[in-house]
C-alpha cells in the first residue's frame, strides 16, 4: 500500500493530510489520485459509501485548478443537502494551506441570494445539490461554463432521486472538453447512460465487485410474525446496550411512528423524513452525530448523505423495494475500516428477498434469533458491570462517604452488590421474565403467519381501484397497510387488475375494513371496497358470490368493470373523470394508541438516558 506521499501530492495538501490524522490511502484513493493527477481523463470509480472518496476526487481537484484565479473551475453535485455541505467542510479542509481558495455550497432550504453572493465574490469550486444548481442557471446566478473539472457524487443515489433530467440539464452548460468523474456505490443502466452521454473512454476503476456489499459489513435477518415487528426492534436494541444505529422504515409515516414509539419507551431515538422542515433536519442529524441520538429511524431518502463513521448497526425494519437500495443503507455502517451490523426483520413472506439480496451483493445473511427476556437481563446487567468498573472515581464523592457508609454498615459486600445492580436489572427482569418467544421457524406451517390464514378465517374484499390508478400489488398494499393502520402482513393475496383488486384480511377485522371505506375520497373519487365470497381456499381471482338485497351488493370476480359502483341511498356514485391519477396517502396523522407491551403483566421498563 502506497503513502500519500507516494501519489504525488504538493506540500500543501501533505500538510493538510498530516494534521488530520491521515496515514495510508484507502483503495479508492490509491486508485483514484494518481490516475487524475498523472493525466487529464474522465473516470468512473466503483465504491461502497464510507470508502473516502471525498478525498479520492477531493486532493487531484485541488492540486490541479488555479486556486489564482476567481473564475469557477471546479463543480461538484451530490444528492442531499447533508452530503454538499458534508462535502464542502472536507474539501475546505483539505485546502487549508491553499491560499485563497473558496469553496462553496449550493443546496436548497437556505438564502439562494447569499449562496449567489458567496459565488460571485469568486468560488474556484462549488459543491451543489441538482435542484439548487439548477435553479441557479436558470436565474444566471452563476457561471459554469468555463469548469475543466465535473464530479458527479453518490451518482446512483442522484438517478434513484429523480436528479437525472436536472443532472443533464447542468451539465449542458458546461464545456464539452472538461474532465467528469464520476463516483457511484452501484452501476445501475441508468448511472452507465449518463457515462456513455457525458464521459469520453473513461477510465474505470473498482474497489471491490460491481454492487457487491462491503466486506466490513455482516448481515443478519430475523424472523418473525408481522405483529411482532416493533418488539423485535426493541429487544435487538436492548441485547445491544451501546448501539448506535440507522434504523430504515419505508413511508415517512412508519418512520414517524416507530421513532414516536421508541421515545415513549425511553429510547434516545429521532425520526428523519421528508416531512421535516430543514431546521428540524439540521437538529436530528446535530444530535445523532454528537450521539444524542443513538436510534436514528429514516426513510431511504432523508437518510441519503449520512455520513457518520461510527454507526454499529443498520436495521431495516422493512425491507426496501429495491436490492440496489439494500445496499446503500447497509453501506451506513462498516466505514473507514470499522466493522458492523446490517440486520433484517423480516416476515416469513420476505424471506425470498432475502435469498434475492444474497445473490446480487454476494454476501451470506445468518439467521439468527431474537434474543429472549433472560438473554437481554444478561446482557444489560454485564454492560453496567463494564461501565461501573471502568468508571473514574471522581474525588468530589470522599465527602458523602461517611454517610453512605453509615447506611450500609450493616451490609455485606455481596449484598451491596446484589442491591447496586438489582437497580438496573429489575427493570428488565420484571419486563422479560413472562415474555414470549418472538422467533417464527422458517419452514413451520404456523397458523399465526398471515399469509396462511385458513380460508374459513379470511376475508376478501373487492377494491375499485388498479393498475390504472398507478398501482402494483406492493404498492395496494402499502397503502391499505397504511390507511387502515394495519400489520405488513395483515393484507394479503393481493391481486391487482386493470381498473380493480382483491385482497384479503382476516375476518377479525372485516368491519374495520368495510367501515373505513364508507364515503372514503380520494382527490374527490370514491375508493369503494366490497366484501366478495371466498372460495377456492382464497385464491387469486376466486369467485364472488351474488348477495341480495343490501347496502353492499357482492358482484362476480369475473367481467366486473371498476367504473361502476354499487348504489347506496338510492344516489348512484360517479366515477371521477380523474381517473388516471393516484389516489394520494391519507393525510391523517393519528397513529394506533394500541402499543402492547412486551409482557401484558409488566410495565414497560424504560431506558436510561445516557
Amino acid at each position: 500500500m502506497n503513502t500519500f506521499q507516494d501519489l504525488g501530492l504538493n506540500d500543501d495538501l501533505l500538510r493538510a493530510i498530516t494534521d488530520m490524522g491521515f496515514e495510508t490511502p484507502s483503495e479508492v484513493q490509491d486508485k483514484a489520485i494518481p490516475l487524475l493527477l498523472e493525466s487529464e481523463t474522465d473516470l468512473v470509480a466503483l465504491a461502497q459509501t464510507g470508502t473516502g472518496k471525498t478525498a479520492a476526487f477531493g486532493f487531484p481537484m485541488l492540486q490541479k485548478i488555479d486556486i489564482s484565479s476567481r473564475t469557477t473551475q471546479g463543480l461538484i453535485l451530490s444528492p442531499t443537502r447533508e452530503l454538499c455541505l458534508q462535502i464542502t467542510n472536507e474539501i475546505k479542509a483539505y485546502g487549508k494551506y491553499c491560499k485563497g481558495l473558496n469553496v462553496v455550497a449550493i443546496y436548497g432550504g437556505s438564502s439562494i441570494q447569499d449562496q449567489a453572493r458567496d459565488v460571485k465574490r469568486g468560488a474556484q469550486i462549488i459543491v451543489a445539490t441538482p435542484g439548487r444548481m439548477k435553479d441557479m442557471i436558470s436565474r444566471r446566478m452563476v457561471d459554469i461554463s468555463k469548469i475543466t473539472y465535473s464530479v458527479l457524487d453518490e451518482a446512483d443515489e442522484m438517478l434513484n432521486m429523480g436528479f437525472k433530467e436536472d443532472i443533464t440539464e447542468i451539465l449542458s452548460h458546461t464545456p464539452s472538453d472538461k474532465n467528469t468523474w464520476l463516483f457511484s456505490a452501484t452501476m445501475p443502466k441508468e448511472v452507465a447512460t449518463i457515462a456513455k452521454k457525458f464521459m469520453d473512454n473513461p477510465k474505470e476503476i473498482t474497489v471491490g465487485n460491481k454492487n457487491e456489499g462491503s466486506t466490513q459489513v455482516s448481515h443478519e435477518y430475523y424472523l418473525v410474525n408481522s405483529r411482532d415487528r416493533y418488539q423485535a426492534l426493541k429487544r435487538l436494541a436492548d441485547a445491544n446496550p451501546d448501539i448506535f444505529s440507522v434504523i430504515f422504515c419505508r413511508t415517512k409515516r412508519d418512520t414517524q411512528k416507530v421513532a414516536e414509539q421508541l421515545i415513549e419507551d425511553g429510547y434516545n431515538a429521532g425520526a428523519l423524513h421528508g416531512d421535516l422542515s430543514q431546521n428540524q433536519r439540521d437538529l436530528v442529524m446535530k444530535s445523532f452525530r454528537n450521539k444524542q441520538i443513538q436510534m436514528l429511524v429514516a426513510t431511504d431518502v432523508a437518510a441519503r448523505g449520512i455520513d457518520v463513521d461510527d454507526i454499529t448497526h443498520v436495521i431495516n425494519y422493512q425491507l426496501p423495494d429495491e436490492i440496489e437500495t439494500y445496499n446503500h443503507r447497509s453501506g451506513r455502517t462498516g466505514r473507514a475500516g470499522k466493522t458492523g451490523i446490517s440486520m433484517v426483520i423480516v416476515s416469513k413472506s420476505e424471506v425470498r428477498k432475502i435469498k434475492s439480496i444474497e445473490r446480487i451483493i454476494k454476501k451470506d445473511f445468518i439467521k439468527k434469533e431474537i434474543p429472549d427476556g433472560m438473554e437481554i437481563c444478561e446482557v444489560q446487567l454485564m454492560s453496567l458491570a463494564n461501565k461501573i468498573h471502568s468508571t473514574e472515581i471522581n474525588p468530589e464523592i470522599d465527602k458523602h462517604l461517611d454517610s453512605i457508609n453509615t447506611l450500609f454498615e450493616n451490609t455485606s459486600k455481596d449484598e451491596l452488590i446484589q442491591k447496586f445492580f438489582s437497580v438496573e436489572f429489575s427493570r428488565f427482569f420484571n419486563y422479560y421474565q413472562k415474555s414470549k418467544d418472538l422467533n417464527v421457524a422458517e419452514n413451520s406451517r404456523d397458523r399465526e403467519s398471515r399469509e396462511h390464514v385458513s380460508n374459513d378465517n379470511a376475508a376478501r374484499f373487492f377494491i375499485n381501484v388498479g393498475t390504472r390508478d398507478g398501482f402494483d400489488w406492493m404498492k395496494l398494499k402499502d397503502f391499505l397497510k397504511e390507511v387502515l393502520e394495519l400489520g405488513r402482513d395483515d393484507v394479503f393475496k393481493v391481486d391487482v387488475k386493470e381498473s380493480f383488486s382483491f385482497f384479503n384480511t382476516e375476518k377479525e377485522i372485516k368491519d374495520k375494513v368495510l367501515a373505513f371505506f364508507t364515503d372514503y375520497k380520494h382527490d374527490g373519487r370514491f375508493v369503494n371496497v366490497e366484501e366478495t365470497e371466498n372460495k377456492g381456499g382464497g385464491s387469486r381471482g376466486g369467485n364472488r358470490s351474488r348477495g341480495g338485497g343490501g347496502g353492499r351488493r357482492d358482484r362476480k370476480d369475473n367481467g366486473f368493470r371498476g367504473d361502476k359502483r354499487s348504489k347506496s341511498g338510492g344516489e348512484g356514485r360517479r366515477r371521477s373523470s380523474d381517473s388516471d391519477s393516484k389516489p394520494r396517502r391519507s393525510s391523517s396523522s393519528s397513529y394506533s394508541s394500541d402499543r402492547k407491551s412486551d409482557s401484558s403483566s409488566s410495565s414497560r421498563p424504560r431506558r436510561s438516558r445516557r
